[in-house]
């Protein structure tokens, strides 16, 4: 990228005189939208000069509290078009988290749907993005021509949240400059063009799904938009549609290769690239997809929101990627290994051309994840290979130690999950009055495996040290998760306690009788 800084809504203006499609929008299902390119920009310039005429100025904030859908993408890209930064709000967030993002980003106005409206404190002024009336979308363009806000080198584009499952959620400051980079950087990365067909289901409000649109918008592909994950729908669209790229969290792959009756005896070599970010992905469930997608190239993704997924990618002279691989460091951006014995295995740090400019209204956090060389802590525990590649452990976060071990669930995990009756798996600490804690299991079996809790155990015996070996093994028929479709830890750490405070109970009354 070069020359004068490009304004991020515009993202895809080059296809916008191409007739073909940008959007299949499959928000109601029954009644699937098609939006080509010339409509879709004319929709966003319409925002924009709606945002004008209603004295927006740049620098302003908006929300946008609605489901996956067309005028979610209208009014994020329009907002940026006139300069105005978009504030994507969790649609499943509490209605005092969202009054606090309200406040704390001096929003002005919200698009959001009918139905959120009442989620948002009394008085909020909204445009309803699935309205007819006065209060609507429609009513709030102005249709015409626009000259787009010109942003200098640090002019804010959008403002997400982060999931905050320490604390308030942080606002994080994403430029247009540095995030032009990013779009273009993973769409030449990943090959888009307008050939592709790619299927999103994950929230727009979550990076995961808007790299995505970026990726589709930058290579004029098409995007079939479901409005969230369902496991028959997905697979039925991405027949129904030829999708040529699959992407989502290993747990939405896995979730839709249980329906086994659907996918049998269909042809998925129209798939050309199947990619899986925000946690590790087994041996087991890269094999069905490389089996199910046969003619797809299978690449785990890494990213998050501060430092923007354009990281790691392909190797530069085409050399193969390790199974497990996150992939080799783009050019552009530094890294670093900290806080262990050897260089190649810690805490990422990273300093980069798609860095954020900053957490909003947070100077506590940017001095506590910053360093004052402007090295930022990812909180990501990494390892590299002797060939340079990049592989994911797990979070710092997620680490514990048991009898001074370090443990790593997303290693114990993917030793459980190697197991042929075991579809997915999720290691959490419970503690432990000796060992400080000790590791608990929760598993979804195969589908009439009549795998039992000591079968899991010495399996793990067998396969790992002793010392993460789960002491529990739940079984259930679904893993809980998240609302961006991420497995929900913290639910399962709290189960963990519940189960060893029980426990505990038990056994001190046991006591007490004898």
């Amino acid at each position: 990228m070069t020359g004068a800084i490009p304004n991020l809504g515009c993202l895809g203006s080059a296809f916008r005189d191409k007739g073909h499609l940008a959007i299949i929008d499959l928000h109601d299902p029954q009644n699937p939208r098609e939006i080509d390119y010339p409509t879709f920009h004319a929709a966003c310039d319409a925002v924009a000069r709606g945002l004008v005429r209603r004295g927006f100025r740049p620098g302003d904030r908006v929300g946008v509290l609605c489901s996956n859908r067309t005028e979610f993408l209208e009014a994020f890209y329009g907002s940026m078009r006139a300069g105005v930064i978009p504030v994507m709000m969790g649609i499943l967030l509490p209605a005092d988290t969202l009054a606090w993002i309200l406040e704390d980003s001096a929003i002005k106005l919200v698009f959001c749907e009918a139905g959120l409206r009442e989620k948002l404190p009394a008085g909020t002024p909204v445009v309803v993005v699935d309205s007819d009336g006065a209060d609507g979308l429609d009513a709030f363009k102005d249709p015409g021509p626009l000259e787009p806000f010109v942003p200098d080198h640090d002019a804010v584009a959008f403002q997400p949240y982060t999931s905050g499952s320490t604390g308030r959620p942080k606002g994080v400051l994403l430029s247009h400059r540095a995030h032009s980079w990013v779009a273009e950087t993973i769409s030449r990365d990943r090959d888009f063009s307008p050939a592709d067909r790619m299927i999103v289901a994950a929230p727009l409000y979550h990076k995961h799904a808007m790299n995505s649109i970026k990726c589709v918008l930058f290579g004029g592909a098409t995007v079939v938009l479901m409005r969230k994950f369902e496991a028959r729908p997905y697979i039925e669209a991405i027949n129904r549609y030829h999708t040529t790229v699959v992407s989502g969290v290993p747990t939405i792959l896995a979730m839709m290769l249980q329906q086994r009756d659907l996918l049998a005896g269909r042809d998925y070599g129209f798939v050309r690239l199947a990619t899986m970010g925000g946690a590790p992905a087994s041996d087991e469930l890269i094999d069905q997809v490389a089996e199910l997608f046969p003619n797809a190239k299978i690449n785990l993704i890494f990213g998050i929101t501060e430092t923007s997924a354009a990281l790691f990618g392909r190797h530069p002279e085409g050399a193969p990627r390790p199974r497990h691989s996150i992939g080799w460091p783009i050019a552009g951006n530094e890294f670093r290994l900290v806080g262990e014995e050897s260089e190649d295995f810690g805490t990422l740090h990273v300093r980069g051309p798609g860095m954020m400019n900053g957490y909003h209204n947070n100077p506590e956090q940017m001095a506590k994840r910053f360093d004052a060389e402007g090295w930022f802590n990812t909180g990501d525990i990494l390892r590299r290979d002797e060939a340079g590649w990049y592989h994911f452990v797990g979070r710092s976060d997620d680490m514990f130690t048991s009898s001074g071990h370090n443990i790593y669930p997303a290693e114990v995990e993917l030793m459980l999950e190697r197991h042929p009756d075991i579809e997915q798996a999720v290691v959490v600490p419970a503690p432990d009055e000796i060992k400080h804690t000790v590791p608990y299991a929760f598993l979804v079996k195969r589908s009439g495996s009549s795998l039992t809790d000591e079968e899991v155990k010495q399996h793990a015996l067998r396969n790992a040290p002793p010392y993460q070996y789960p002491r529990r093994v739940t079984f259930l028929d679904a893993l809980p998760m998240t609302g961006v479709g991420k497995i929900d830890r913290r639910f399962l750490e709290a189960e963990a306690r519940r189960m060893r405070e029980e426990a505990g109970a038990g056994a001190r009354k046991e006591g007490a009788g004898a």
